[in-house]
């Protein structure tokens, strides 16, 4: 099992933001659970997922992942 990967999306605000990327990256293969922070504006992800499929999987639903 992979470590659960957080990314930083500062343009998270709100419940629509959290649905869209949640729906974006839990269709990924591989991916077992993602949570989206609203406060703290961090995705979460759990799974076996490539980091470049879950940046592009937040990219496709609208945001940007932060740098770092």
């Amino acid at each position: 099992m992979t470590a659960p990967r957080s990314y930083q999306v500062p343009d998270i605000s709100c419940d629509h933001c959290k649905n869209a990327i949640e729906g974006e990256v839990g269709t990924l293969e591989g991916v077992e659970h993602v949570t989206v922070d609203v406060e703290q504006r961090r995705v979460t992800v759990d799974g076996a997922a490539s980091d470049e499929a879950i940046r592009a999987a937040i990219e496709e639903a609208g945001y940007e992942v932060a740098p770092g």
